[in-house]
C-alpha cells in the first residue's frame, strides 16, 4: 500500500470512523435509552430524550398521573380535602420529577414543594379558575428566573368553593435518565477517539516508524562497519521500497567487502607462490652459473647439460612473470584478443613440434594425434591459444610422478566444435577436487603437499581464455593413472553467398 493511501486512510481513521461510529452509537444508545425510559415511566408511546428541556418529556412523564387526578376529581373531589391522601398524590408525581399544588378559593391548601422563597412567585403566576377549559393534553410554560410546566385542573369541593389542582414540573434541569445518556455518550465518545487515536498510533508506527527505526539500525551498523546483519521489511509501500532498496545495497556492499578480502587473500597468495617459485629457479640458475665459474663443468657434454639447465630454468621464471602480468589483465578485463582464422591441423602441429623440443629436453615422451580434415578451421587468438596448451603442459609435467612420463595430444572432430584432449599419467587429481581445478589459487591435497611449487593460476587462465573464445572446457581423471584435460572449440564455416541469396529468398 502506497503511503499516500495510508495518509488517507489515517485521514479517515481519525476523522471520518469516529463521527460514523460515534452517530451510530447515539442512535442505538438513544434507541434503547427511549425504549427503557418508557418501560420504567409507564408510557405508551416512545419520546425523543434528545429534546431534553422540551415540554414534550415534562408532560407525557405525568400524563397518566393528571389522568388519574381527574378522574379523582370527578369522581370523589373530597379527596383533595384529605392531606394525607394528597401526600400520596405528591409522592407518586415526585417520582416523575412534578409535585402538586391544590389551590382552594383564593389561596393555597396544599404545596408538595418545600421551597418557599421560589413558591411565593409561583403562586402569584398561577393562572385562574377555569383557564385550561378542562384540556387535559396541554399546559401553560411559565418562564421566570426558574421555568415550569403547569398542568391546572379546575373542580368545586363539596362545600361548592372553587378549587384547581397544579401539577408543577420543573424544566430547567433535565431529567436523570437523559443526564445518565448524555454521561455515555460523551464517554463513549471520549473511548472511541481513544482507541481511533491507539489504532492509528499502532497502524503508523507498524507501517511507518517501525521500517523507520529498523532501517535507522541498519544505517548505524553499517556506518560502524558491520554488514553481517538482514534488513527484514515486509512492506510495498514507498518505505518498504527505500529499505529493499538499501538491503540490496548492504548486499552489494557486503559482496564487494567479502570479495576485497578475498582478493587481498589471493594476491598475497599469488606473491608468496610467484615468490617461491622465483627462488627455486634463481637458486638453480646461480648454482650452475657457480659450478661453471668454479670450473666443475669442465667437459664439454657438462657444460652443455649445466647452459641447457639455466636456460630451462630461466624460460620458467620467465612463464611466471608471464603468468603474473597476464593474471593482472583478467583482473581488469583488459586481455588483448587478436582473433584470426587459423588451421587446427597445421597450426597444432605447430604447438607440438615447439612443445616437444622442452619436452625431449626433460625426458618425458610426447605423442601427437589429429583426427580432424585438414581444412577445418577456427576463429582464436593463435598466441593465447599457445599460452592454453603451455599451460595445460606445463601443469602436466609438474604432477607427473612416473619414471617415464608420458603427454598425448588429440584433436578430435565432434560435430560443429573440434575437441583438443591433452592426457597424462601423472598422479591423478580426487574426484572431489576436480570441480574447483579451474578456479584461482584452488590446489588440490596432492599439490599443496608437493615440492613443485607452482602460481595457482595456470588453469584459470586457461579457462578464462577458452570461455573468451565461445569454448568449454573440463576435466577427467584417476587417482595414479593420471589426468585428460579437455576443451572445445567451434568451428568456423564459411556461408556461400548463393546459399544466403537462397536463405533470404526462402
Amino acid at each position: 500500500m502506497k503511503l499516500r493511501t495510508r495518509l488517507a486512510i489515517a485521514f479517515l481513521i481519525i476523522t471520518v470512523v469516529p463521527m460514523a461510529i460515534f452517530s451510530l452509537s447515539v442512535v442505538v444508545l438513544s434507541s434503547y435509552q427511549a425504549r427503557s425510559f418508557s418501560k420504567e415511566y409507564g408510557l405508551t408511546e416512545q419520546i425523543d430524550l434528545f429534546n431534553g428541556n422540551s415540554m414534550q418529556i415534562f408532560n407525557r412523564l405525568t400524563k397518566r398521573a393528571q389522568t388519574d387526578i381527574r378522574r379523582t376529581l370527578d369522581t370523589n373531589p373530597g379527596l383533595y380535602e384529605d392531606k394525607e391522601y394528597l401526600d400520596k398524590v405528591n409522592s407518586e408525581l415526585r417520582s416523575h420529577y412534578a409535585y402538586l399544588i391544590v389551590r382552594k378559593g383564593a389561596s393555597i391548601f396544599y404545596c408538595g414543594e418545600s421551597s418557599p422563597d421560589d413558591l411565593q412567585a409561583l403562586y402569584s403566576q398561577l393562572p385562574d379558575f377555569d383557564t385550561m377549559k378542562g384540556n387535559l393534553e396541554g399546559g401553560i410554560y411559565m418562564d421566570g428566573e426558574s421555568q415550569h410546566l403547569i398542568k391546572q385542573m379546575d373542580f368545586v369541593f363539596p362545600d361548592g368553593e372553587e378549587g384547581s389542582v397544579f401539577i408543577i414540573s420543573n424544566v430547567d434541569d433535565l431529567v436523570p435518565e437523559v443526564k445518565s445518556m448524555i454521561r455515555e455518550m460523551l464517554m463513549m465518545a471520549i473511548i472511541i477517539l481513544i482507541v481511533a487515536g491507539i489504532t492509528l498510533t499502532l497502524w503508523i508506527y507498524s507501517s511507518i516508524l517501525s521500517p523507520l527505526n529498523k532501517l535507522q539500525e541498519a544505517t548505524k551498523k553499517i556506518a560502524e562497519g558491520n554488514l553481517d546483519f538482514t534488513l527484514d521489511v515486509d512492506a510495498d509501500d514507498e518505505i518498504g521500497q527505500l529499505c529493499q532498496d538499501f538491503e540490496a545495497m548492504r548486499i552489494r556492499l557486503k559482496e564487494n567487502a567479502e570479495e576485497k578480502i578475498q582478493y587481498d587473500k589471493e594476491s598475497k597468495e599469488l606473491i608468496s607462490n610467484i615468490s617461491h617459485d622465483l627462488k627455486t629457479p634463481i637458486t638453480a640458475i646461480k648454482g650452475y652459473v657457480e659450478g661453471i665459474l668454479d670450473g666443475v663443468a669442465s667437459s664439454p657434454e657438462r657444460l652443455d647439460k649445466y647452459i641447457r639447465t639455466i636456460y630451462n630454468k630461466a624460460n620458467d621464471m620467465d612463464r611466471l612473470i608471464d603468468e603474473l602480468t597476464f593474471y593482472s589483465k583478467i583482473d581488469t578485463n583488459k586481455i588483448p584478443y587478436t582473433f584470426n582464422k587459423i588451421n587446427v591441423a597445421q597450426y597444432f602441429k605447430d604447438c607440438v613440434e615447439e612443445v616437444g623440443l622442452d619436452m625431449d629436453s626433460r625426458g618425458i615422451e610426447l605423442g601427437y594425434f589429429n583426427y580432424v580434415d585438414e581444412d577445418v578451421v577456427v576463429i582464436a587468438d593463435a598466441e593465447q591459444m599457445k599460452r592454453v596448451i603451455n599451460n595445460i603442459i606445463s601443469n602436466s609435467v609438474k604432477y607427473l610422478d612416473k619414471k617415464k612420463g608420458i603427454i598425448n595430444i588429440r584433436i578430435k572432430d565432434v560435430g560443429d566444435f573440434i575437441q583438443v584432449e591433452i592426457e597424462d599419467n601423472g598422479k591423478g587429481i580426487a574426484t572431489k577436487d576436480l570441480p574447483n581445478i579451474f578456479e584461482r589459487f584452488y590446489r588440490t591435497d596432492s599439490s599443496r603437499n608437493s615440492s613443485q611449487g607452482g602460481s595457482g593460476i595456470g588453469l584459470s587462465i586457461v579457462r578464462k581464455i577458452i570461455e573468451d573464445h565461445g569454448g568449454r572446457i573440463w576435466a577427467t581423471s584417476k587417482e595414479g593413472i593420471g589426468t585428460e584435460i579437455h576443451f572445445v572449440l567451434r568451428k568456423y564455416q564459411e556461408v556461400i553467398q548463393d546459399e544466403q541469396d537462397t536463405n533470404r529468398r526462402g
